[in-house]
């Protein structure tokens, strides 16, 4: 042995030092390979025996101190390790083109090398969550995971790769699809989503032929759109024609949990809202802008269109009684009674009872915002002076009742 700890291929028993080192590090076995064979001549050994010493107390230096005994030791099985990872990657293996590498390049290059590609693997994204991958370039913050990397092998750095290149794949994905309509990279980090539902949402707007990336309200309509093209023609779920190679497998596998969704996104019997908001293997599935302002706008749009139909435009407080009264015995909402309807109601009241909170669930999806309170108080308070007399079976010819009604309500002679 040198006094670096590193094999002497020159010294007598080759025979012995490979069968000795053959289970050991690559490095070990490439270097024996190419004095045996005449690849590597005594220069180049000598080389090796000046730089190797050098680029231990590098690294001795770089994870802790090279005046400790332990470090320099733990700092010789680094850099055998990082120089045997760089020539088992090129080479693919074969002994002979690895101790050519050795003849042809420096030891320290082939350390440096192996260092630059773990450096390059641990700020890799290792998450397909926007928001929650480091960006930018291998500092101070990273040595840590470095030491444990820099004494990997080669068949657990190749699997921690194509893990995160597959990851990398999905979000650069993602970004792809998502640009066109509007959305960027620091869009999608701004909203913290995951790549995979950027691509389900995306992929539901190529099949509907959406240009813009949807709010919440858009998104709605464009799965009502779904299912209308469905029902007459049914839709087909593609990956766009121009998606680039590298992105074809991580999108294909996104395209397939598509698929399988499918049948529940085009069930007309889930409403959007409660498919993708309290269905809880749909919550966060997919992505749509939160836009609140639109989503006000639209709640006001809907729900003053219901409060104009129940109320035919009056909103004076006896039609607006009437109303709440019919929808809380569970009648059909009218703002105006006859003796004989109004007669009808209070028996209806009397035998099934009275529900004040159907009225208050009404007023609150549908009342305008700016008077809903309003609208509450005075229904309390009609039920906490009415609603006694109204279900009242002493007051059998309905007396007290009609004349609370004629007081309160809208009842016409």
């Amino acid at each position: 042995m040198s006094d670096t700890g590193l094999p002497n291929p020159t010294q007598s028993n080759t025979a012995t030092h490979v069968a000795m080192f053959d289970g050991r590090a690559f490095f070990e076995k490439a270097l024996v390979f190419g004095v045996q064979h005449g690849i590597l001549d005594q220069a180049r050994l000598d080389a090796i025996a000046t730089d190797a010493p050098k680029g231990m107390v590098q690294i001795a230096r770089y994870f802790g101190s090279e005046f400790l005994r332990p470090e320099i030791e733990k700092a010789k099985d680094r850099i055998v390790n990082l120089v045997s990872l760089n020539l088992e990657l090129l080479s693919g293996g074969d002994l002979a083109q690895a101790a050519q590498a050795l003849r042809e390049h420096s030891f320290m290059s082939r350390s440096k090398a192996a260092s630059d590609m773990l450096k390059a693997l641990i700020v890799m994204p290792q998450n397909t969550h926007f928001g929650m991958n480091e960006h930018g370039s291998f500092g101070d913050k990273h040595i840590p995971q470095l030491a444990k990397w820099s004494l990997c092998t080669l068949a657990d750095y190749q699997a921690e790769l194509a893990k995160r290149q597959q990851v990398a794949h999905v979000i650069e994905a993602a970004i792809w699809l998502a640009e066109p309509m509007g959305l960027g990279a620091d869009d999608l980090e701004e909203a913290g989503c995951d790549a995979e539902a950027v691509i389900r949402t995306a992929l539901l707007a190529v099949a509907a032929r959406q240009t813009q990336w949807p709010d919440w309200v858009a998104f709605q309509k464009m799965v009502t759109s779904l299912r209308a093209s469905s029902a007459k023609k049914g839709i087909t779920l593609a990956s766009p024609k121009a998606l680039p190679a590298a992105y074809k497998s991580a999108v294909d596998t996104v395209l397939a949990n598509v698929q399988a969704d499918l049948p529940k996104i085009l069930d007309a019997t889930l409403t959007p809202h409660k498919l993708f908001q309290q269905t809880p293997a749909f919550v966060g599935r997919y992505f749509w802008l939160e836009d609140g302002l639109s989503e006000v706008d639209h709640f006001d749009r809907q729900a003053s269109a219901a409060w104009h139909k129940a109320t035919a435009g009056h909103n004076d407080d006896s039609s607006l009684l009437t109303l709440f009264l019919c929808i809380a015995a569970g009648s059909l909402g009218k703002t105006l009674l006859t003796e004989k309807t109004a007669a009808t109601l209070v028996r209806k009241i009397r035998k099934s009872g009275l529900n004040p909170a159907l009225a208050q669930q009404f007023i609150a999806e549908h009342a305008p915002a700016q008077h809903q309170s309003d609208y509450l108080r005075m229904w309390r308070s009609f039920v906490d002076e009415a609603q006694t007399t109204l279900e009242s079976d002493h007051d059998y010819k309905l007396h007290d009742a009609l004349a609370l009604l004629r007081h309160e309500c809208n009842v016409s002679d």
